[in-house]
């Protein structure tokens, strides 16, 4: 079994409330989820109306489609016109390790 994440640093752009940030947060996560079939969060920044921390997970039976999705996932977050990716960490763990 493999194991595979990535955390996104994300600038929103013109944000002036938490209200505007979750209004541009939910919805990306709603997507992500729907599209890719990731558990998906936010998971730092909570206070910062203008930074968003955001976690995507999913566990599969090989490397190979974990690096696929999780390299799609970051595709989609990049292109994302009203956020600003600031960095992405990807991680994969085989469960004997």
């Amino acid at each position: 079994m493999w194991i595979g994440w990535i955390e996104f640093d994300i600038l929103l752009g013109d944000v002036q409330s938490l209200k505007e940030k979750r209004s541009l947060i939910r919805p990306l996560l709603a997507e992500l989820k729907r599209r890719f079939e990731v558990s998906v969060a936010e998971v730092g920044d909570h206070e910062q109306y203008r930074r968003s921390q955001v976690g995507v997970g999913l566990v599969a039976a090989d490397r190979a489609h974990i690096v696929e999705v999780l390299t799609a996932v970051e595709r989609f977050v990049a292109y994302r016109p009203e956020l600003e990716l600031l960095s992405a960490r990807q991680r994969e763990l085989h469960s004997e390790d």
